[in-house]
């Protein structure tokens, strides 16, 4: 991760956005706004007539932008709430683009019942039905069988393997292949992959998507699952259920979803596909720790192995699973936090 004060891109990050407006590098100002979990950092950019502007710094040999440049382009032509592209240098490794503020969606969450998060919830569930209904699949890299497997492999390769000394549970490989399986058997849509309320920006009352250089062609519940379970939010088997039926009904309005696929066998595969994507965040973020020195993730795992625990009470067939994760898991968990506190 490059340093905040990282003076040779910096220099010349304020010496592009200069000449880009044809201005002495004093008539700009440039401060840092945001850095994330990979190699690109966000500067706000104000120009002398007070427009501000965001521009992403991305080393090229660190990030590769043109999947966010073409996604970018491609979302905002179909009408979706992404930023606009005033300037890209992808040899550089500069973008141009909306200053979208600084109001994450979490930022206005309250408790999980909540009228305003819920109503938030509501209007980000209507924003994923807009892009999946909009954004084009074509070009997207396929949310397959390898992939999926990569990413539940994060689980016993960093949580278990580098960071708790442990070998995966007996069964591991059977719910490994149940959980991909399941998710192939949803229809393909864009797949926005991080859908969480840290990537939705709220600016004039609504929302706007940022971070979508990961977007994918892959299962239709994925999105929804990102935002249901979430950083921020446990809601409870009633909600999750009550808003997993809206999602199939109007997926299936809009003709995404056949309509025989009924509710039970919907809210199976939304729950394998949250046990799909619990077990990589439990992963990536013992790696962001151990591999990348950041900070903060090491906390969330347990909110996380909640939503793995919540989404495996509906999935039939892992009673011993669920019990290795109540009886070993867990308590290790637990353990080693407390040492590393």
């Amino acid at each position: 991760m490059p340093e905040a004060n990282d003076p040779t891109r910096t220099q010349r990050l304020h010496a592009w956005a200069a000449e880009r407006h044809g201005l002495s590098r004093e008539a700009i100002d440039l401060r840092l706004a945001a850095g994330d979990a990979s190699f690109r950092r966000y500067f706000r950019l104000q120009l002398p007539d007070g427009t501000t502007r965001m521009l992403m710094d991305a080393p090229p040999d660190r990030e590769d932008s043109h999947p966010f440049v073409a996604i970018a382009e491609q979302w905002r032509a179909a009408g979706l709430p992404v930023p606009a592209l005033h300037g890209v240098d992808l040899a550089a490794g500069f973008i141009e683009l909306d200053d979208l503020g600084d109001t994450p969606l979490q930022d206005c969450l309250k408790d999980e019942d909540d009228p305003a998060t819920l109503a938030w919830h509501e209007r980000a569930m209507a924003l994923i039905h807009g892009l999946q209904n909009r954004a084009p699949v074509d070009g997207l890299p396929a949310y397959d069988a390898a992939l999926l497997g990569r990413e539940l492999d994060l689980f016993p390769d960093w949580c278990l393997g580098e960071w708790l000394d442990m070998a995966p549970p007996p069964d591991w490989a059977a719910l490994r292949e149940a959980l991909i399986a399941e998710a192939l058997e949803q229809p393909v849509v864009a797949v926005h992959r991080d859908f969480d309320a840290m990537n939705l920006m709220v600016k004039d009352d609504a929302l706007h998507l940022i971070d979508f250089q990961d977007a994918v062609a892959g299962p239709l519940s994925y999105d929804l699952i990102s935002l249901l379970r979430g950083r921020y939010c446990r809601f409870s088997k009633a909600r999750f259920a009550a808003w997993t039926e809206a999602f199939r009904a109007r997926a299936v309005v809009d003709g995404r979803l056949p309509a025989s696929v009924d509710a039970a066998t919907f809210l199976t595969r939304v729950q394998a596909m949250a046990a799909q994507r619990s077990l990589k965040v439990l992963g990536i973020f013992c790696r962001l720790t151990l591999r990348d020195a950041r900070r903060g993730y090491l906390e969330r795992l347990p909110h996380f192995l909640d939503h793995l625990e919540d989404s495996l009470v509906d999935l039939p067939g892992h009673q011993g699973l669920r019990s290795w994760l109540a009886d070993t898991f867990r308590p290790a968990l637990m353990a080693r936090l407390e040492e590393s506190a």
